[in-house]
């Protein structure tokens, strides 16, 4: 077999590779998945797009998830030498692809901001992440990630933990699919979009990683204080 190129894993590919290895190595990781109805979150969004303010689904989806995380303390947490600190505030981490790497700064105070906000501060990292002007502190400070191949053909995957964190949420491809309505008889064909989501087994049983998925997918549904007001 013949040689045709060789990828060094050095530099930041180096660093990714460290980081990975370690994630799987430190962590007991355990994935789920669902399909959502993402008709409302495409109207919500819709309704950014004609009020001017070009908003993405990884805004909204953060907008979500940081109020599914006060229901859910244990899913916002960092492990540290002493233990995993659960945290109030909830700092999310939104994945950059990079030519040759991949970086998730932190949208901070998640659950303070509007959907407009979130926007604006993921566009600036997403700016800066290109320049390679992300600081330290945004690079490492996220309390949970999202990350997204809603662009591919992909609808479920199962994303690695940024450790220390102790969940990320992967957002699959949204496509036309047939669902049954609301009344459990009818089909009808809808929007629908893959959620992924890996959990720490270690600190997140099942049980509670599926109701988080749960409350997250409703959420989504009904895309609650994700319209401009």
């Amino acid at each position: 077999m013949a040689v045709t190129d060789l990828v060094k894993l050095n530099g930041m590919r180096g660093i990714i590779a460290q980081k990975m290895s370690e994630s799987l190595a430190k962590t007991a990781q355990l994935s789920f998945f669902c399909d959502i109805d993402a008709t409302a979150l495409m109207e919500a969004r819709g309704a950014w797009k004609a009020a001017g303010v070009k908003v993405g689904f990884e805004d909204l989806i953060a907008k979500a998830v940081a109020g599914v995380m006060a229901r859910f303390p244990t899913f916002n947490g960092v492990e540290t030498a002493a233990g995993v600190e659960l945290h109030d505030e909830v700092h999310v981490g939104c994945a950059i692809a990079l030519p040759g790497a991949l970086v998730a700064p932190a949208i901070a105070n998640v659950e303070l901001l509007s959907v407009s906000e979130i926007a604006v501060v993921r566009q600036d990292l997403v700016d800066r992440a290109k320049r390679g002007k992300l600081t330290i502190a945004e690079l490492t400070g996220a309390t949970v990630t999202i990350t997204n191949l809603g662009l591919t053909r992909v609808e479920h995957f199962t994303p690695i933990l940024t450790y220390p964190q102790q969940a990320i949420i992967g957002l699959g491809r949204i496509a036309p699919k047939p669902w049954v309505d609301g009344d459990g008889r009818t089909l009808v064909v809808r929007s629908v979009m893959g959620l992924s989501l890996t959990v720490d087994h270690r600190t997140i049983d099942g049980g509670p990683a599926g109701d988080f998925l749960g409350a997250l997918a409703q959420a989504l549904e009904r895309a609650d204080g994700l319209s401009p007001e």
